[in-house]
């Protein structure tokens, strides 16, 4: 097993966009605003990764948990998820970006559905970066739903099912926790929090993360052979 960035071909790099809500209000505007912003730092970060060799980008877009907001907010950003997809197929394209979706669809809105369906057909043959979308997603639920479908009951049969292991977890806002978020896949994923709110969130952020992750020693266990230096998880 790989020990350090360098020895990994790509890295899978997972991120909770927390914020947007807090960044609209903080400035006087609705939070529907707040999250129009999230997509422009989204679009940001996703041109970045590539150059700092992530090959697997995981975004949370949406918990299964977020159905309990005030039903305009959803709505709201529902239509601007499906809008987002649409907006970014082609560039998606041409930058070979393969765009995926994780997580429940059948309570989705048609139009978002129709919209991740489409995407996804049009970026299957992306090479360069590929982009999973969490919506309507739960790490506990992904879990079972994997325990239930794999063919064998073990690590491997889950693994199988699941997307592939998180290097580098990376939460804005603020908050230190994993919300439900790639719980399987994030077993020894090296975590960095920052108090930027998502929507400020940006290239040069991402490079910051990456070099955090970078000075880690990811010993999966076993004893270091050097001394260690301890990170506090923070970029800022």
């Amino acid at each position: 097993m790989p020990t350090c960035f360098e020895t990994q071909s790509t890295l899978h790099a997972a991120i909770i966009m927390d914020g947007n809500g807090r960044w609209a209000l903080g400035r006087g505007l609705p939070r529907a605003a707040g999250h129009r912003a999230g997509v422009a730092a989204a679009r940001r970060v996703v041109d970045a990764a590539p150059e700092h060799g992530i090959g697997v980008l995981t975004l949370f877009a949406f918990s299964s948990d977020n159905w309990r907001r005030e039903p305009a907010e959803v709505t709201a950003l529902m239509r601007l998820l499906a809008w987002y997809l649409k907006s970014q197929t082609a560039s998606a394209v041409a930058a070979g970006v393969r765009v995926e979706a994780i997580g429940r669809r059948d309570r989705l809105p048609e139009s978002l559905a129709a919209a991740i369906a489409s995407t996804e057909a049009a970026t299957a043959r992306g090479t360069k970066l590929r982009l999973r979308v969490a919506l309507d997603y739960s790490g506990r639920d992904a879990i079972l739903a994997a325990a239930g479908g794999a063919s064998e009951l073990s690590r491997a049969g889950i693994d199988r099912r699941l997307g592939p292991p998180v290097d580098l977890l990376i939460r804005t806002g603020g908050e230190r926790r994993l919300s439900d978020f790639l719980l399987w896949e994030s077993a020894y994923a090296e975590l960095v929090f920052s108090r930027i709110l998502w929507p400020d969130f940006g290239a040069a952020e991402l490079a910051a993360a990456v070099r955090d992750f970078r000075t880690r020693d990811r010993r999966f266990g076993a004893v270091p052979q050097t001394a260690v230096r301890c990170s506090s998880g923070w970029l800022d």
